[in-house]
């Protein structure tokens, strides 16, 4: 009887060991832990924070910062050979493939805003934008105004597609708006002559104007329509993983690894044309890399 009390002792020890540590973990490093394999969002052309280059290959900016975010969930688990699982992801569908599980994680060009916090928790920012207006040079746009009975593309689910839709309302400038599944068809439009502007977070714009075929041939124009935190975006009501995206992200703003992205993927030619962005970090970015945070700076 003796023995029985110290077995059942150890094991009722073991027991509330590993659900201490399942509690520890929260819900999605449970998840990812159980099933040994991650799932992460990926975007087809949302240059140079996350992109396909020859059909399956996966680059850019925010890219880089989710592997780092994958190496550090490896290491917490003990998990050197996780399985990483990559679906494509579309500006409409994000949340409900983060919602529904299909993804445990997003880290491309997504911002963090106060009506997504209502579903979505976001990362420490990794990157600040401004919306502006992407045009042919001899379009006659410099300004918003500029865009009164014109049509403008905007990508779906983004937060341009608001924007612009309320700023024609307000200004009775009557915008004819349209939208795209990704950036590389919003571009197309443009191009096409189906939208006389382009409307986006202007590194983006930058991105499609550095791989068109003559960059030269485009303008970046707008005082900036709004300033937009991009975070990776992750479940509500899970501080443990939470954390983990933070202290990662805190940790290459501290220790220079994201200056030095930056540089890579903003200053520097770029796979696959090897074009270079040249969009100098910005004052927003440089205070936010001084300071780390994750507040939203859009409704």
């Amino acid at each position: 009887m003796k023995n029985f009390c110290k077995i059942s002792a150890a094991t009722f020890i073991a027991i509330f060991a590993c659900n201490a540590f399942a509690d520890d973990l929260g819900d999605t490093l449970q998840k990812v832990k159980k099933y040994g394999v991650i799932s992460i969002g990926v975007r087809d052309s949302a240059v140079p924070f996350n992109y396909t280059v020859d059909g399956f290959h996966q680059l850019g900016y925010s890219y880089e910062v989710e592997e780092k975010i994958v190496e550090e969930v490896k290491r917490k688990l003990n998990l050197p050979n996780l399985k990483v699982k990559e679906l494509t992801i579309t500006g409409q569908n994000r949340i409900p493939l983060l919602l529904n599980g299909t993804i445990d994680l997003e880290c491309t060009s997504t911002t963090n805003n106060l009506e997504r916090q209502k579903q979505v928790a976001f990362s420490t920012t990794m990157f600040i934008i401004g919306t502006r207006l992407l045009v042919k040079k001899n379009s006659g746009i410099k300004d918003w105004d500029d865009l009164r009975s014109r049509t403008v593309a905007v990508n779906a689910g983004g937060t341009s597609e608001k924007l612009v839709r309320d700023m024609s309302d307000s200004k009775k400038l009557d915008i004819n708006v349209i939208s795209s599944t990704d950036m590389g068809q919003a571009f197309m439009m443009l191009e096409s002559g189906r939208a006389a502007a382009y409307m986006d977070d202007d590194a983006l714009l930058y991105g499609e104007r550095a791989k068109s075929h003559d960059p030269s041939e485009w303008d970046i124009v707008g005082k900036p329509a709004s300033h937009e935190a991009y975070g990776c975006m992750l479940r509500k009501d899970d501080p443990q993983f939470k954390k983990l995206t933070d202290d990662v992200i805190t940790g290459m703003m501290k220790d220079g690894r994201l200056n030095t992205l930056y540089k890579k993927w903003f200053m520097q030619p770029i796979p696959p044309q090897g074009v270079n962005i040249n969009f100098p970090m910005s004052t927003d970015m440089k205070a936010l890399i001084a300071n780390p945070n994750d507040k939203p700076l859009s409704d």
